[in-house]
């Protein structure tokens, strides 16, 4: 089972699974929507409950449709899912996604960067954790500003907001695509000091060069399938182009993370080279990146052998074509009025 099967690259994913030769998969597709993009890709599709329901929802679709594996696709559901994967167990129903405690340090920048801290690891950009408009700011001009660009993000948030003093917003908010967040520090303050209670935020240095990510398949401490990959251009904040290249560094990395947190399953870790030329650790996304297909595209099907790792086989040992350049593209599914689907 896919849950999420609307989410951001399914589609991709749904037919990395079909790739193999190592199984012969029934899919499942739940989503929320009832017409979900990933739909007419799989075997069986349901609409399932949001809230609440969701968990109970998708056990009983599980349950109907004897579910061997469940694949989280959506980050919303993952806690849920998680804190969940007791009951799915006793029904003999592995569900792709790390525990709780593992999620809570992951998908929380700041208690993200104290625990790599704490155990000594370099790859942290500076940081500093603020909860007052006072703490803002002094953090904000410790990092540099108004001299150096300076981030800022909520801990829990994929968004990041930039400050840069030279900015000039008029001509960001009508010349500029909506993808680039760059603001002033007096810009920026009068809407956090109308936010009551003022947010919990994570401001940070700002990392000016190349920015690359490192795919995992991990199982407790083992890391048996790693990528790593440049991101060659952005759009909005998703990897649009983007070349499959060996960076031993950043993998070394990302397997003592995993290592450290506990990873099961999938992450997707984000780094970002600062001005001196040293990686940095932006964040880690707990599950599968909805860019995946570039590393199925350069042999490393890495959806596939996420399920035959939850089905408890031996993974077979991966061949990466590095080098591989790859291009995202959007595409569009269309539904016959006789319900035969079809891609443009």
């Amino acid at each position: 089972m896919v849950t999420g099967a609307g989410a951001l690259g399914a589609l991709g994913i749904i037919k990395a699974i079909r790739r193999t030769d190592a199984f012969d998969p029934h899919i499942v597709g739940v989503d929320t929507t009832p017409d979900a993009s990933g739909f007419p890709l799989v075997d069986t599709a349901e609409t399932v409950s949001a809230g609440e329901d969701f968990v109970p929802d998708v056990m009983d679709v599980a349950r109907r449709a004897a579910v061997d594996v469940i694949f989280p696709l959506e980050p919303t559901a993952l806690r849920s899912l998680s804190e969940a994967k007791p009951s799915f167990k006793s029904e003999d129903i592995e569900v792709m996604v790390s525990d709780p405690s593992t999620l809570s340090t992951a998908m929380d920048t700041g208690r993200l960067y104290d625990q790599l801290v704490q155990h000594g690891h370099q790859i942290v950009p500076e940081f500093c954790r603020v909860s007052t408009c006072g703490e803002f700011v002094d953090a904000v001009r410790a990092l540099g500003y108004p001299d150096r660009r300076v981030c800022f993000k909520r801990p829990a948030s994929g968004g990041v907001r930039i400050l840069d003093s030279g900015v000039d917003c008029s001509t960001v908010l009508l010349d500029e695509k909506p993808n680039g967040a760059v603001s002033t520090l007096d810009d920026v303050l009068p809407v956090l000091n109308e936010t009551g209670p003022f947010p919990d935020l994570v401001v940070m240095e700002y990392l000016p060069g190349e920015e690359y990510s490192v795919d995992v398949v991990a199982r407790e401490a083992d890391v048996p399938v790693t990528v790593s990959r440049s991101h060659d251009d952005v759009h909005a904040r998703h990897p649009y182009t983007g070349t499959v290249e060996e960076a031993p560094e950043l993998i070394e990395n990302a397997r003592q993370i995993c290592a450290l947190l506990g990873v099961e399953y999938n992450a997707n870790f984000r780094f970002r080279y600062a001005a001196d030329g040293t990686p940095k650790l932006v964040k880690v996304n707990p599950y599968l990146s909805e860019s995946i297909t570039a590393c199925v595209g350069a042999g490393a099907n890495i959806p596939s052998l996420s399920v035959q790792h939850a089905l408890g086989r031996d993974l077979p040992e991966v061949t990466v074509d590095w080098g591989t350049h790859v291009t995202h593209d959007w595409q569009e599914i269309v539904v016959s009025p006789d319900k035969n689907p079809t891609t443009i």
